[in-house]
C-alpha cells in the first residue's frame, strides 16, 4: 500500500503555490483587515479558477466531488500562504451541510459556491459561536442542533461584529433569520460538516506551521550575530530540528484523519480530532519559535510572521479548542 500523495495531488499543490506566491497574500490580508473585501474576493476568483471552491461540491452541481485527502491538500496550502476570509465554512464546512438537502434546494446555492461567485460563511453552536468574516460572504448561516436526533439549518442575520487575535479576521454574532433550510433529519450533516471543517482546520494550521518553520530558517541562515550567522549555533538548530519534527510528526495524523472521514470510518469524528489537536499543537511550537528566534522584529504588526502567528493563535480555538477534541478522543477508546 502506497501512502504518499500521487502526481495530479502534487501538481494541484504546486499550482496553488504558484498562485498564491505571485498573489501578494500578505496585501490582501491588510486590506481585509483595514475593512475592503475586493482584494480578497478576487483572490477566492483566482482559487475557483484552480478548482478549490469547488472540491467539496459533487459533480451534480458543477463541483469536482474529490475526497478529503484532496482538501487536505488544498487547505494545507492556504494555511502555508494565510490566505484570509471564511475558507474553512465557504469551501468545506457549508456544501457539507447544503448536500443533505433536497436537489432543487442544492441547486440554488451549490453552482454558485462551486464557482466562487458565492462566499459562505456559518456559525454552529455550540463550539462555533460565531460566523467568520460575515463582510465577505453572501450566505449566512447558523446550525443548531436541539438534542441527539433534532437539528436546524436556518438562514441568518448578523447582529455584531467582534474583532479577532487575527486582524484579517472578524467574528460575526448571528440569530436566524426564521428561514429554515434544513431541519428534522439535519444532525447527520452537521456532524459530517462538523468532522470535516476539523479536518480542514488541522490542515491549515499544518500549513501555516510549516510556512513559519521555513521563513525562520531562512531568517536564521541570513541574521549575523557575534560574526556568524545565529542558525549556527547549536540551540537555534535544536529548537527548529524540533519544531521540523512535530511538523513531520503531525502530517501522517492529519492524512490518517482525511483517510478515515473518506472511508466514512466509525473512528473518522476521532480521528479528526486527533489530526486538530497534533497540527494545532505542531503549529504553535512553530509560531512560538518562530518569535523566539525572530527576536523583537517578530512581534511588530508590518513583519509579514505576524500574518501567520495571529492566524494560528486564531484557528487553535476555531471549530473547538484542543481540550474539546482531547475529550472526544479520550471518549472514543
Amino acid at each position: 500500500m502506497r501512502f504518499a500523495l500521487d502526481a495530479s495531488q502534487l501538481d494541484f499543490a504546486a499550482s496553488l503555490d504558484s498562485m498564491l506566491g505571485a498573489a501578494d497574500v500578505p496585501t490582501v490580508s491588510r486590506a481585509l483587515a483595514s475593512g475592503d473585501v475586493l482584494p480578497c474576493r478576487n483572490l477566492w476568483t483566482s482559487l475557483a479558477q484552480l478548482g478549490v471552491t469547488s472540491l467539496s461540491i459533487d459533480p451534480e452541481f458543477d463541483g469536482l466531488g474529490a475526497d478529503p485527502v484532496d482538501m487536505v491538500v488544498a487547505l494545507e496550502r492556504l494555511g502555508k500562504w494565510a490566505v484570509p476570509g471564511p475558507v474553512v465554512e465557504s469551501i468545506v464546512a457549508v456544501p457539507a451541510l447544503l448536500g443533505a438537502l433536497p436537489s432543487e434546494q442544492q441547486r440554488e446555492w451549490l453552482p454558485g459556491l462551486a464557482s466562487g461567485q458565492l462566499i459562505s460563511t456559518l456559525a454552529m453552536e455550540p463550539h462555533v459561536p460565531y460566523a467568520v468574516d460575515p463582510a465577505m460572504a453572501d450566505v449566512v448561516l447558523l446550525a443548531r442542533t436541539a438534542s441527539v436526533s433534532t437539528a436546524s439549518v436556518s438562514t441568518a442575520t448578523v447582529i455584531a461584529v467582534h474583532e479577532s487575535i487575527d486582524p484579517s479576521r472578524r467574528l460575526g454574532e448571528v440569530v436566524a433569520e426564521g428561514t429554515q433550510i434544513a431541519g428534522g433529519d439535519s444532525t447527520e450533516a452537521i456532524d459530517r460538516a462538523e468532522v470535516l471543517a476539523t479536518l480542514a482546520c488541522a490542515a491549515q494550521l499544518l500549513g501555516a506551521g510549516q510556512a513559519m518553520l521555513d521563513a525562520t530558517v531562512d531568517y536564521a541562515k541570513s541574521r549575523q550575530q557575534f560574526g556568524r550567522p545565529i542558525g549556527s549555533f547549536q540551540a537555534i538548530k535544536h529548537a527548529l530540528a524540533d519544531v521540523f519534527i512535530g511538523l513531520e510528526l503531525a502530517r501522517p495524523v492529519l492524512f490518517n484523519a482525511a483517510l478515515s472521514v473518506g472511508a466514512n470510518s466509525r473512528h473518522a469524528r476521532r480521528d479528526a480530532s486527533a489530526a486538530k489537536v497534533v497540527c494545532g499543537t505542531a503549529a504553535n511550537s512553530s509560531s512560538r519559535t518562530a518569535l523566539q528566534v525572530h527576536g523583537a522584529i517578530g512581534y511588530t504588526m508590518e513583519y509579514d510572521l505576524s500574518l501567520w502567528t495571529t492566524k494560528v493563535r486564531a484557528l487553535q480555538s476555531s471549530w473547538g479548542t484542543a481540550a474539546v477534541h482531547r475529550r472526544r478522543v479520550l471518549e472514543s477508546l
